[in-house]
């Protein structure tokens, strides 16, 4: 038997992971698999990439990732402009990290002598941006997933736990380490235990100290730095619910030409939240 631990979207969460790992201190495991976004939202990503290193885990690259490895280059969109949290990021991995991180791989593909082979993505084959939606239907999976000869797949990026049997696969995803988001204010992450028969998941919710990453937040200044949006980048932690895409998609509707401030989020602070939520990220209401 194959025995995995499936972490994914950590976000610079150092606190959640050092208690991640703490509770997989009770498992004997064969690998540590890391589905992607290790950096960014939260505080600590040099530390979460130090870990990932020094424990020789098996990383792929995250959408988060290519947000380092392209700010400053041709390859950058120019809509990026408009993203404050990426100088803070770059400032706090260019160098040693950013090379490191430029020879992870996009995708991985697991092929145990004992059990099924697994792809691992961070959202769909081919594109980190996007993740599996937990509600979507068979006909809409099967086109998605067309091209990937696995069986099993386990993604990311959705930061929702999902373990779905369908269209003759078994689709997984881990939840998020760093910023779970479906209101439940714990770290989340997978084992797998692999044989003839297939893969059995076992999804592990793990509580954390917030006020260890809240304190490096003020200690770096993130909000002065960052601007309002990081405001709601902070509250993303403390509630475990989104609260960024909904702005986004609010000010998009109703304030595209007004720039972020303070004002503008109070202003959609009066606004039902839930209308700009996507529906999957109700769970747990």
């Amino acid at each position: 038997m194959t025995r995995l631990a499936i972490l994914a979207d950590i976000h610079g969460n150092l606190p959640a992971l050092q208690s991640v790992m703490a509770d997989m201190a009770s498992f004997t495991f064969d690998h540590v698999i890391v589905t992607g976004d290790l950096i960014n939202w939260g505080p600590f990503s040099a530390d979460v990439c130090a870990i990932a290193a020094r424990e020789r885990w098996a990383v792929i690259r995250g959408n988060n990732e290519f947000y380092l490895l392209d700010y400053r280059t041709p390859r950058a969109p120019a809509h990026w402009h408009e993203y404050t949290l990426l100088p803070w990021l770059h400032a706090q991995l260019a160098g040693l990290w950013q090379s490191a991180i430029a020879a992870w791989p996009d995708e991985l593909s697991l092929r145990f002598p004992d059990a099924p082979p697994i792809r691992v993505l961070h959202g769909l084959p081919g594109n980190p941006w996007r993740g599996i939606p937990p509600l979507l239907n068979e006909a809409e999976l099967a086109t998605l997933l067309d091209g990937v000869p696995e069986a099993v797949i386990v993604s990311a990026h959705t930061h929702l736990p999902m373990s779905r049997h369908v269209a003759g696969r078994h689709l997984l995803n881990p939840g998020s380490v760093g910023v779970p988001l479906d209101g439940l204010q714990s770290a989340s992450y997978l084992l797998l235990h692999g044989d003839a028969t297939g893969w059995r998941a076992t999804f592990r919710r793990v509580p954390y100290a917030l006020e260890p990453l809240l304190a490096e937040f003020r200690r770096q200044r993130f909000v002065d730095q960052c601007g309002p949006v990081a405001e709601l980048v902070i509250k993303e932690f403390t509630t475990a619910r989104l609260w960024v895409l909904p702005y986004l998609a609010w000010r998009q509707q109703h304030a595209r030409d007004q720039p972020h401030s303070s004002a503008l989020l109070a202003t959609f602070a009066e606004n039902d939240i839930w209308h700009y939520t996507p529906p999957e990220y109700h769970v747990n209401r």
